[in-house]
């Protein structure tokens, strides 16, 4: 699915019209109508610098959405650590499971979706804010692997916008699906262009048997 970005969304969160404001002055806009499900993965980018934090806080703040994100689960034990982490939206995942962590998460999705519980789960496709190769596959092969949608979320310094307006469902084609990402993100511009990522897999390392 390719959104319509002037099409209704079913599911909304309560605004902040503070949020909204700050981003005002700082010259920034979120263009905004809503998510098709309660449950999905939301990537952003391009990710080039530290002010991409403030910025997507406050484009987080001034849409409402609980958005969450996964961590290592020996961390949420810590006492006072753990109970902060959940209270900004962490979810615990095992790393020893012999379902892996996309596995993990792919249940946490299931069990949600069985509950009707609201989950958006951001995840980074770059992972740094540097210029790599392309992108990770994990949000790729959760989305895919819990049949939910994806939000492409451009973070546009040359256009001072956040634009939420498109979701897709993956096909399993991951050449074919990084293409229909590359067009919804084309013309996007980060702080420091030189940055960004190419919007293609992530390659595979080498194995020793490699000749």
């Amino acid at each position: 699915m390719h959104s319509d970005p002037g099409a209704a969304r079913p599911v909304r969160f309560p605004e902040s019209r503070l949020a909204r404001a700050l981003l005002r002055l700082a010259g920034w806009r979120v263009t905004y109508d809503g998510f098709p499900t309660r449950q999905g993965v939301a990537v952003v980018y391009p990710h080039t610098s530290n002010w991409d934090f403030v910025v997507m806080v406050l484009a987080k703040w001034s849409i409402g959405i609980p958005a969450r994100w996964w961590g290592k689960d020996s961390l949420f034990r810590v006492p006072v650590l753990g109970r902060w982490m959940r209270w900004l939206g962490g979810i615990p995942l095992d790393r020893s499971s012999s379902r892996g962590v996309v596995g993990e998460m792919v249940a946490v999705f299931e069990a949600a979706k069985a509950s009707d519980e609201l989950l958006w789960l951001g995840l980074s496709p770059e992972g740094t804010r540097r210029h790599t190769p392309g992108w990770r596959s994990g949000f790729y092969q959760v989305a895919h692997g819990a049949e939910v949608p994806l939000a492409l979320i451009r973070l546009d310094y040359g256009a001072r916008e956040v634009r939420i307006t498109d979701f897709i469902r993956l096909s399993g084609d991951m050449a074919a699906d990084y293409a229909r990402m590359a067009d919804i993100y084309a013309g996007v511009q980060g702080q420091r262009p030189e940055q960004a990522s190419p919007i293609v897999p992530l390659p595979k390392r080498p194995t020793p048997d490699t000749v």
